[in-house]
This record gives C-alpha cells, sequence and structure tokens, in this order.
C-alpha cells in the first residue's frame, strides 16, 4: 500500500537543502586539508575569493560582502597581507579609500585554492554515474549569481 503525500514547493526544498548542507559540514575535512597545504583558515580562502585577479575592492566593499564591521575586514586584509597575498593601495582620486589587491603569490594561491576546492570530495565519487549525472543536472538549474 502506498501512501500519497502532498508537499508545498518550500518543504521539498527544504527536503532537499537538508542533504546538501549535512553533507557540506560533514565533508569539511577536504576543505580542511586544501586549505591547510596553504596554512590558511576558511577565513582567509573566504578572503581571497572575494578577490579577482587584477582587481581591487575597497574595503567598504569587502566587509559588506563579508557582513562585518571595517575592524573585522581590516583584521582578515591584515592576515592575507601577512602573508605576502594581497596588498593595500591608495586610490588616486580619493586617498581615504583603500583597495585591496592580490599580489601574485595571492593569485597564484588563489587559483591553487579553488582548484583544490572543485575537486570532489570521495565522498561524492560514491555515487553511482547516473545518481552523479541527476544531482548535476539538477544543481546546474540554480541560479549561477545571487
Amino acid at each position: 500500500m502506498s501512501t500519497t503525500r502532498s508537499s508545498t514547493k518550500k518543504e521539498i526544498a527544504a527536503e532537499a537543502w537538508r542533504p546538501l548542507i549535512e553533507f557540506f559540514f560533514k565533508t569539511v575535512k577536504h576543505r580542511s586539508r586544501v586549505l591547510g597545504r596553504y596554512g590558511l583558515t576558511p577565513g582567509d580562502a573566504r578572503a581571497l575569493g572575494s578577490l579577482e585577479p587584477g582587481e581591487g575592492r575597497p574595503m567598504g566593499a569587502l566587509a559588506e560582502e563579508w557582513v562585518c564591521d571595517a575592524s573585522n575586514a581590516t583584521w582578515m586584509v591584515d592576515r592575507l597581507e601577512e602573508r605576502g597575498l594581497a596588498e593595500r593601495r591608495t586610490v588616486a582620486t580619493d586617498r581615504r579609500v583603500k583597495l585591496v589587491v592580490l599580489t601574485p603569490l595571492g593569485e597564484k594561491t588563489r587559483a591553487a585554492i579553488m582548484k583544490g576546492m572543485y575537486e570532489p570530495p570521495p565522498e561524492l565519487l560514491k555515487l553511482d554515474l547516473a545518481d552523479l549525472e541527476a544531482l548535476r543536472d539538477a544543481l546546474a538549474k540554480l541560479p549561477s549569481t545571487l
């Protein structure tokens, strides 16, 4: 005997989201290994990921993106600078504005971390090919920008 279950779109989305977020939490070791190769924390990686090679970002914009106050953003950028991964530059037209720019080492490190983060964790490779294809196809329908 089968029971029909009627669910709202929000309930179904919650059923899909829960295993995604649990999988993300449970595979933290994979991400930690990638960051550990470079002696970086998840916060450092987030900061690096916010900076594009060849482009400067104002400190205020970084604090807004990171949802933190200016002093915390300063601390995060200080950590990148101490490691030689980023530097602050003044804007010629407004010396009060500081842009944060990746150094050549920062660009190289950012690229290596992104490559490592995009490698699937071993647990994902345990799915069979059909399930992986279905997962890939479903996730491809998510918005690419938020």
